[in-house]
């Protein structure tokens, strides 16, 4: 471990916050450009997609600029660093990756703006983000040794087959896979995700993806439930694993993984979600309602609310198993189509309204669980603080380069 900041490294390390948020993502942009020129290899762990839209570029600089702000008070960015290390672990990232990032962060912050980062400014940079990797490296191996230790656990990649595909809504499938090794698989928190490695034809590097983990964990298979991604070029994987990926066919998937799960001591919970954000609430209703089958006397169903947003019914996965669902649980249930009246019971038409039923809902004391486009869950978080909801009782899952709600 190296020694501790100085105060005047730290203090120049926060001089330099200007300097960064003048120059914006234009910094990261060139870092990744460097990056990918002098290291290739690493394009088999970066989502080259979220590298195209800009949306990594945009997550790191504001990671980098956050990073500066609080560099004298790291409590606070306890749950950043929280969720980094759970994404680090998805893609198997290991420690000899640091120095490599570290190289080419620093030598892009010199040729960007050579004024400002003089020899004494880039040593302090060094300084900072060397006290930054071995946090994260120390956090990410305790983490990797857990899930290796841990019943039906694994360190690195293991390959698993497909077997079973299932339709779960107009946009949405479900894969299901098992281990090729037959052995067990380690369980996971409701509401966790997995990572899934897969080689596409014509394609010069691997593609790894996260996806919600869609079902209750039982030791011997995993599901996921993926959309079909159509705009902007997006779809990559997704395309792949809808039409090409075969029954019996090997992917790579590395230990379930985030820091987005249902919380064991909920006694009110109340679970939102939009499109194919409903995987990972799908889960913890699937958990819940295996819990439920197996209740003693010292167990309590807690109260549940499950309220979910998509444009027709047509669009809505799981909807027939929630049905049965609802049969087994007490859920309180709402459901929004956007494009569709529908006469169904607990059903309303447009946005997501949480005035609709906000007389139902646990406000001073639920723990609220959102998942779906980022847009979605901003809408959604604005309307419960309305409503007085406490922003520690907020959880939420974001995909991709994490943003801030």
């Amino acid at each position: 471990m190296t020694a501790a900041l100085t105060d005047q490294q730290i203090a120049i390390v926060k001089s330099t916050i200007p300097v960064l948020e003048t120059a914006g993502t234009y910094i990261t942009e060139h870092f990744y450009q460097r990056l990918f020129k002098h290291n290739p290899e690493l394009q088999h762990i970066f989502n080259m997609s979220n590298q195209d839209s800009g949306k990594q570029s945009f997550a790191l600089f504001t990671a980098i600029a956050t990073y500066a702000k609080y560099i004298d008070n790291l409590p606070v960015l306890k749950n950043a660093v929280e969720r980094i290390v759970n994404k680090h672990t998805s893609l198997n990232i290991q420690a000899e990756h640091y120095p490599i990032v570290g190289q080419h962060l620093l030598a892009t912050l010199q040729e960007l703006a050579p004024d400002d980062f003089t020899e004494e400014v880039t040593n302090a940079w060094a300084a900072a983000y060397q006290q930054l990797a071995d946090l994260l490296i120390s956090l990410e191996s305790t983490l990797y040794e857990e899930k290796s230790n841990t019943d039906g656990g694994w360190k690195n990649g293991r390959q698993f087959r497909l077997i079973q595909k299932n339709i779960e809504s107009k946009w949405v499938k479900s894969l299901i896979f098992e281990p090729i090794d037959n052995k067990p698989v380690m369980d996971y928190l409701a509401g966790q995700y997995i990572s899934i490695e897969v080689t596409l034809p014509k394609h010069e590097y691997r593609e790894i993806r996260q996806y919600s983990l869609s079902d209750s964990p039982n030791g011997e298979n995993y599901r996921i439930s993926v959309k079909r991604e159509t705009a902007g070029g997006l779809g990559l994987v997704s395309n792949y694993l809808h039409d090409d990926l075969r029954l019996g066919e090997e992917v790579t998937l590395y230990p379930p993984a985030g820091d987005f799960h249902y919380k064991a001591n909920s006694t009110s919970a109340v679970l939102i979600s939009a499109g194919v954000g409903i995987t990972p609430m799908q889960s913890m209703l699937e958990t819940l309602s295996k819990r439920q089958s197996q209740i003693n006397n010292d167990q309590q169903t807690p109260d549940l609310h499950f309220l979910h947003a998509c444009n027709t019914k047509d669009e809505h996965s799981f909807r027939k198993r929630l049905e049965q669902l609802i049969q087994q649980l007490p859920i309180q249930h709402h459901i929004w189509y956007s494009d569709e009246i529908s006469q169904d019971k607990n059903t309303y038409h447009g946005l997501m309204n949480l005035g609709q039923v906000q007389h139902l809902l646990p406000l001073s004391n639920g723990d609220f669980y959102l998942c779906g486009p980022v847009s979605f869950m901003q809408f959604i978080k604005r309307q419960l603080i309305t409503l007085g909801v406490k922003i520690e009782n907020i959880h939420y899952e974001i995909f991709g380069p994490h943003e801030s709600l």
